[in-house]
């Protein structure tokens, strides 16, 4: 059976145990698996590996897909972010909330040009809309990659599916992807954006 997460130098030795500190920002490029499954026996979700094999972030909707409100969890069920679509949105407008905050510390809505096949989602921070920084979602109609880029087009995040070596028997499926996040990122602000743009996707 193929390896869901990335292989580097260490994860051949025992991964650290669940109850260790995961930090959230690291001053390097970090690649994590996407395994668009829930842990949950026949439920819909994501789990999230880092690059050693770890657990780290997941999502459980149990028996419903494509929910309007979901959480994003630690591997221990502590929230991290609610995100709910916004009530007669047609357009898929989402806001981000931290843990048991009731103000949403992002909004994400899709943005109203299209060039050549691209789809853009506006990503806006804190509650000034408009003095706040952004983020801008854009991705390629059809494909199941897409990247996070800062209002300067600086990447952020990118998201691809997931490759074995050229020489491998075994493929991946369409469900398991690869998050590149770029140094000095919040890895769970992102793997937030991520699970709303998979919402907005009918990919969870």
């Amino acid at each position: 059976m193929a390896r869901i997460y990335p292989m580097t130098s260490s994860s051949a030795s025992t991964s650290s145990s669940s109850s260790s500190t995961i930090s959230y920002m690291t001053s390097k490029r970090e690649t994590f698996t996407l395994w668009m499954k829930s842990l949950v026996f026949q439920g819909n979700g994501c789990t999230v590996f880092d690059s050693n094999g770890r657990i780290i972030y997941r999502i459980d909707n149990y028996n419903k897909k494509s929910s309007s409100e979901v959480h994003l969890m630690d591997l221990q069920g502590k929230v991290l972010f609610s995100l709910r679509k916004k009530k007669f949105s047609l357009c898929g407008h989402w806001n981000g909330y931290k843990m048991d905050e009731e103000i949403p510390c992002f909004e994400v809505r899709k943005n109203g040009h299209v060039l050549w096949g691209e789809l853009k989602y506006d990503i806006i921070f804190g509650c000034d809309i408009a003095d706040s920084d952004s983020y801008r979602i854009v991705a390629l109609q059809g494909k199941p990659g897409f990247k996070i880029v800062s209002t300067e087009n600086t990447l952020i995040a990118e998201v691809k599916q997931k490759q074995l070596l050229s020489n491998s028997a075994v493929q991946f499926g369409d469900d398991v992807l690869s998050l590149v996040v770029e140094p000095h990122v919040d890895h769970s602000l992102v793997m937030a954006l991520v699970t709303v743009y998979g919402l907005i996707q009918h990919m969870l």
